[in-house]
């Protein structure tokens, strides 16, 4: 199977404990794959165990590779639910002692206009997208960084220029960017650095699960792109674990976009076609969506 290909030194992260939300899938996964080949000892959080159990399967496998025992544990969570956050960040506190970043990664939406989603359906992805990021950061800080220091990464979407068809997901993570701003002055003074990372297009599971006419665009979708391409995972996990790193020691409040320049283009200059730009991928465990099959 190989070893993930990091840019990153191999123990950048080596002695910490990085909690990453949403860990079983996607960006979540391909984060905590790095982050352990890191030398963290990386912690899953999603609602679902099946994932969880599967993607910490692999962790461990590569890190016995390593020669690593302990670089992966989990925990099932709706970060939805207050007292569940609140037992869950408690436990891995006692089990580690500490945490030492946490990657606010869970995250969900459906695609319809405002005018067809009800109040229960924009409550949903809103909760899940704001609210959860928010009680799961806030009982990090409280339970662990408040008294020791650490660093967040939220992770929000391309929602610079309106988000139509998925307004309730742009509300919410424009929400998390403001969260992020305010968090990053506020948990300061205890070494607390917040940031944000806004995939755009990313070439990962989270598309397989779009149908009908959504399904359709996502192959064209590159041709909105200036880059020319849809982003990777690990181009997304490359900046997350940045954040996260001492080299990020006087960056907090910022959100750093990976999306290949999308929410720049322009009707006055067409973006053209062309294979110039050579996409990363050091995920050695990484496979493309079936849609772009």
């Amino acid at each position: 199977m190989g070893a993930y290909r990091s840019v990153f030194r191999s123990d950048l992260f080596a002695g910490q404990t990085v909690v990453v939300t949403g860990g079983g899938s996607g960006i979540g996964r391909c984060t905590a794959h790095e982050l352990a080949a890191l030398g963290a000892h990386v912690v899953l959080v999603g609602r679902k165990p099946a994932k969880l159990t599967a993607t910490a399967a692999e962790i461990a496998e590569d890190a016995e590779d390593r020669g690593s025992a302990d670089a992966v544990s989990w925990h099932a969570c709706d970060i939805r639910d207050e007292e569940a956050v609140k037992a869950t960040v408690a436990a891995v506190v006692a089990a580690r002692g500490h945490i030492d970043g946490l990657v606010n990664n869970a995250g969900g939406q459906f695609p319809a206009p405002l005018s067809a989603i009800s109040q229960k359906g924009f409550e949903t992805v809103v909760r899940t997208n704001l609210v959860g990021g928010f009680l799961v950061a806030r009982e990090v800080y409280v339970q662990s960084m408040a008294t020791r220091g650490g660093a967040i990464v939220n992770i929000v979407a391309d929602m610079w220029h309106s988000m139509p068809g998925m307004g309730h997901s742009g509300a919410a993570r424009a929400g998390m960017v403001n969260f992020t701003q305010t968090a990053a002055v506020e948990w300061a003074p205890s070494g607390v650095r917040v940031n944000a990372v806004a995939p755009g297009w990313i070439a990962s599971s989270g598309l397989d699960n779009y149908e009908g006419a959504v399904k359709a665009l996502i192959p064209r979708l590159k041709a909105a792109v200036p880059l020319g391409r849809l982003g990777t995972e690990a181009e997304c996990s490359a900046a997350i674990c940045f954040l996260l790193s001492e080299a990020a020691a006087f960056i907090s409040g910022s959100t750093l976009r990976v999306d290949g320049a999308a929410p720049n283009a322009s009707l006055i200059w067409p973006t053209q076609e062309h294979d110039n730009s050579r996409p990363f991928d050091g995920f050695h465990r990484s496979k493309p969506p079936e849609v772009l099959r």
